[in-house]
């Protein structure tokens, strides 16, 4: 994970998990609509998954 990556977890939770799938990017808004640490641990930990 690179460091625009990490910052865009951070600020922007759901755009980070864009590229990973319909289904990341709906789970990590929803999980920044409940609350946005959720939204920030749920997209750094399918960031940091290696595939």
């Amino acid at each position: 994970m690179g460091l625009l990556r990490a910052i865009l977890c951070v600020l922007l939770p759901p755009l980070a998990v864009a590229d990973k799938g319909c289904g990341s990017f709906l789970i990590v808004l929803i999980l920044t609509i409940i609350g946005w640490v959720p939204g920030i641990i749920g997209a750094m930990i399918i960031c940091l998954k290696r595939e």
